[in-house]
Formats: C-alpha cells, structure tokens, sequence
C-alpha cells in the first residue's frame, strides 16, 4: 500500500544524557569570496551574509548497551531531516558574571547585525560578558546561539550591548529571553548516512558530524 510516511518525533531533539561526549570540535564558517590575480598577487575579499556554526562530535568507547542508545538517536533523525539542540558542553556557566536569573532579556527588535542589545542584567557590572562567552537567544526551534566577541560590561540600569558572531539571520523581538548558561545552538547532521564501527573487544566506536540549522 503505497502512502506518506508520517513522522512522529518532535524536532529539535535534546542528546541522549546517559554518556558524556568525549570531545566535540567547532567551526565557524564565513561566506566570503576571495580572489587572487597570478600576475599580481593582488587579493579582493567580499563579505557575505552566509555565517553558519559547524561540529565534529565523538563519543567515548563504549559497550553495547549504551552504544545502542546513541545509535538509535542518530537513526532517529533520519539523516539531514531532523534537528537537535548542541553547545558546548563545558561552558555551562559563562566566564562574566552573567546568570540567567538575572532574567536577561532583548532590548528592542533586531533584524540584521551584529550587536544585539540586551537589558534586565545587573546594574554596573565590568565583563559581564567576557570574550569567548556564548549566548543563546529565543527557545525551541527559534533559538540562536551566538559568541561573545568583546568584553561587555553593563551600565547604572543594567543594559549593554553585545558584539557577537554570527549575525543576527531571524528577526529577535524585543523582551526575547537571552540564556547565558549552557547555551544551545540548533544542528542537523551534515550527511545523510549513520555510520558506527564495533572491534574484536566489543567496543563500539561513534562520531558524526553535524552542521547549524539555518
């Protein structure tokens, strides 16, 4: 009987939490246009909007039982089809002293760009945000994540503006909460295939690659 295949699950996804990750690798991929003269050596560089997060994930060796948890969840996103929700795994607090119960929200909408203004933090603080931190703005499948680029500090009513990479793609309305602690990113795997390998010692070996949902 021929018909459409109905999907059940609700993507994005969170990871599978019974095992850590053993190492994950980010990437920040620009969309510019280089070109060089072979007579001159002279080069032009143009900027465009495309900027995308990338990740290499492995997993630690590991036996059947929880291999097979991991193997499921990569089957379940149907290759390039489905979403899941990843950050960095040891930045759950930022280095500033930025908290999410300060309840840290957008000021104003932002379209395009790359400083987003934010207000709600605490009043006066010097590297609220520090180089490095990440910020993830919205939730569920509006969320952006995005890295502090320069230290921010606040002003006497606990408002700032962030330098970030990349920039702003989905319009932010204003009063969007901003999570500073374990911030997430929303990806889909960069192929299509799952693969995982097993050896004579019964372990069982699993990365995959994975690019941001844009």
């Amino acid at each position: 009987m021929e018909g459409h295949l109905h999907n059940m699950i609700s993507y994005p996804i969170s990871l599978p939490t019974h095992t850590g990750i053993a190492q994950v690798e980010f990437r920040t991929t620009n969309a510019v246009a280089y070109s060089r003269s072979p007579f001159t050596f002279a080069g032009q560089a143009h900027a465009y909007a495309g900027q995308m997060w990338a990740a290499d994930v492995s997993l630690p060796p590991m036996h059947r039982a929880d291999a097979e948890r991991w193997i499921a969840w990569l089957i379940s996103l149907k290759g390039q089809l489905g979403t899941f929700y990843l950050g960095d795994p040891l930045a759950t607090l930022p280095m500033g002293s930025a908290r999410d119960a300060d309840t840290i929200l957008v000021d104003g909408d932002v379209s395009s760009g790359d400083t987003i203004s934010i207000d709600g933090a605490a009043l006066s603080q010097t590297a609220y945000l520090k180089a490095g931190d990440f910020m993830q703005i919205g939730s569920g499948t509006s969320r952006q994540l995005f890295k502090v680029l320069s230290d921010t500090d606040t002003d006497g009513s606990g408002a700032a503006v962030v330098d970030v990479w990349p920039n702003v793609r989905t319009a932010i309305t204003d009063a969007s909460p901003v999570t500073v602690q374990s911030a997430q990113g929303i990806f889909r795997l960069a192929s299509n295939e799952t693969n995982w390998s097993v050896n004579n010692a019964s372990i069982y070996g699993i990365s995959f690659s994975a690019m941001e949902a844009v």
